[in-house]
């Protein structure tokens, strides 16, 4: 399936896990993508993951909390002739702690990596976006958005943020015809799940009744969905990938 030919897709936090999945799919269905991360070296391994897998697309380095480094990342596509008509914001980090000892560092890290880029990357995209009443935004959320997640306040808080931003945004660019959805997965099987003891694993294993982790590939492909002309009625919405996990 070859149904984003012609698309550019921005994917942010593109080098490993989730978003490297997502950089995969939208590349292998024919778009050209551009993934951020925070690293020069990171920014390559993009770039050659992309390459291997005979994707037409680059990584660069961005900052998503950085407003100053978002304008750059999307100056330099627009001088580039790569101006993107799908962004995907996966971009995120997490500092967990019970709240009686997080510090404000942490709490403010956390909303300006996870929420924060959200109004800044958004807002440059979807100024394009308007001028060609067209375009695909997905934020990637988390099922602990829904649930919440004992240590994890501010986290919880950022993602359960992003899905209310998202509806928000969705209706005020419908009229462009520019849709705006989420995806929230649950627990799936990364490189930070795998590291986890035998005991806490079972232990989350335990709260999804399908009884498994989920796959990166599985959470691609529902941004997939959400980008591709199949889903052009599609706004506003957030769609779970969690196992059975949150059913909503």
């Amino acid at each position: 399936m070859e149904d984003l030919n012609g698309e550019v897709a921005l994917v942010t936090g593109a080098s490993r896990g989730i978003g490297a999945a997502i950089a995969a799919e939208l590349g292998s269905r024919g778009a050209r993508v551009v993934g951020t991360a925070t690293s020069a070296a990171g920014a390559t391994a993009i770039g050659t993951a992309l390459e291997a897998a005979g994707v037409e697309g680059c990584g660069l380095v961005a900052d998503v909390s950085d407003s100053e480094s978002v304008t750059a990342l999307f100056a330099r596509l627009e001088a580039d002739g790569h101006t993107p008509s799908i962004l995907v914001n996966n971009a995120g980090i997490t500092r967990d702690g019970l709240l009686a000892r997080m510090r404000e560092e942490d709490w403010q890290a956390v909303v300006d990596t996870n929420l924060g880029s959200l109004y800044r990357t958004c807002r440059a995209a979807s100024r394009a976006m308007m001028r060609a009443r067209r375009g695909r935004i997905v934020n990637v959320s988390s099922v602990v958005g829904s649930l919440g997640n004992a240590g994890q306040s501010n986290y919880a808080a950022a993602k359960a943020g992003m899905e209310g931003f998202t509806r928000a945004l969705a209706r005020e660019l419908a009229g462009r015809g520019i849709t705006v959805n989420a995806v929230a997965p649950g627990f799936i099987d990364t490189d930070m799940t795998r590291g986890l003891a035998d005991a806490h694993r079972e232990k989350l294993l335990e709260q999804i009744p399908l009884g498994r982790l989920g796959a990166a590939a599985e959470v691609a492909a529902a941004v997939g969905y959400l980008v591709s002309p199949a889903a052009a009625y599609v706004t506003g919405h957030t769609l779970h990938v969690n196992g059975g996990m949150y059913m909503g």
